[in-house]
């Protein structure tokens, strides 16, 4: 791992979220969009490292699943702490664009012709 994120971490998960189990929204999934806020607003305490490492990585758009493997925590606990920067004013989060309902049909019998070639 690059950048020593996860070199001597001495803080278990359960100790990040501050012994929550459950996220406070119900509108994360892993593939919800986050960025951070910028120029970011005040904290009114002083942010946990964790928390700043998230907005460091959330520089650029990111998806919720590859912010939990850059952070190597479990999804359910960078969920718990994006909630908390969220609620915070600290980044936004766009859900994945819904998906059509109607196929392209003559798509789908160019590739179903496709492979019947190979």
């Amino acid at each position: 791992m690059g950048g020593g994120d996860t070199a001597g971490r001495l803080v278990r998960p359960f100790a990040l979220t501050g012994g929550r189990t459950r996220p406070s929204r119900a509108d994360f999934t892993l593939i919800t969009t986050v960025t951070a806020v910028d120029p970011p607003p005040t904290w009114a305490t002083r942010p946990q490292p964790e928390h700043q490492r998230i907005l460091r990585h959330c520089a650029e758009p990111l998806a919720v699943a590859e912010l939990a493997a850059l952070l190597d925590l479990p999804v359910s606990v960078v969920v718990i702490m994006l909630c908390d920067l969220l609620e915070a004013g600290r980044i936004t989060a766009r859900p994945p664009h819904p998906v059509t309902c109607n196929p392209d049909l003559d798509l789908l019998q160019k590739v179903r012709d496709g492979l019947g070639r190979l």
